[in-house]
């Protein structure tokens, strides 16, 4: 299914400009952020190293939308109806309390340094996001496919030159318009 996405990733359209389109190829996640929706987004023609964040008001693919939705309601419904079944057995079989934390304890051991704790060399800046309330920049890093989102404060001391570079590709420059300059030699 295609379906198109009008925002410019990255930064707001200035007059005059023309939007990109980026067709969307599978909503892949959703939260919640300071109260609105976002969905994690898989682009068509990109890698899973560029899916991104985007606020469901930016988004123009209702389709995509529903069927997640309609996946994660079922997925829900399926583990709500496991859990009521295993709470129903435990209380059965033993009176004594049993530890739900296992599982938790597993994930934050396994959890796998990102950013630029890796100790990776940065390749380049794929894009930008505010949606955490501090700007955030998806790094590639040198020799591998991963991308992680790492504050900009950060990035701007260990790798000035590659923030640089990202800010300047994305530089526009605009010259006041003919009708503009009539007026300003001409006023009324």
């Amino acid at each position: 299914m295609k379906t198109k996405m009008s925002k410019t990733k990255d930064s707001p359209v200035a007059d005059g400009e023309t939007e990109e389109e980026f067709s969307v190829e599978k909503v892949l996640d959703r939260r919640v952020v300071k109260g609105k929706v976002e969905y994690y987004l898989k682009w068509k023609g990109y890698s899973n190293d560029e899916n991104t964040w985007e606020p469901e008001e930016n988004l123009d693919c209702p389709d995509l939308i529903a069927q997640f939705e309609e996946q994660r309601k079922k997925r829900e419904a399926v583990g709500s109806g496991k859990k009521d079944e295993k709470e129903q057995k435990k209380r059965k079989s033993s009176s004594t309390p049993t530890p739900t934390a296992p599982s938790k304890k597993k994930v934050t051991e396994d959890k796998k340094p990102e950013g630029f704790d890796r100790n990776l060399e940065p390749e380049r800046i794929i894009g930008a996001t505010d949606s955490s309330g501090e700007l955030m920049f998806l790094m590639k890093w040198k020799g591998t496919d991963d991308a992680d989102l790492v504050p900009a404060r950060i990035a701007n001391e260990k790798c000035p030159q590659i923030v640089i570079r990202f800010y300047e590709e994305r530089l526009t420059w605009h010259s006041p318009t003919h009708d503009e300059e009539n007026n300003k030699a001409d006023p009324e």
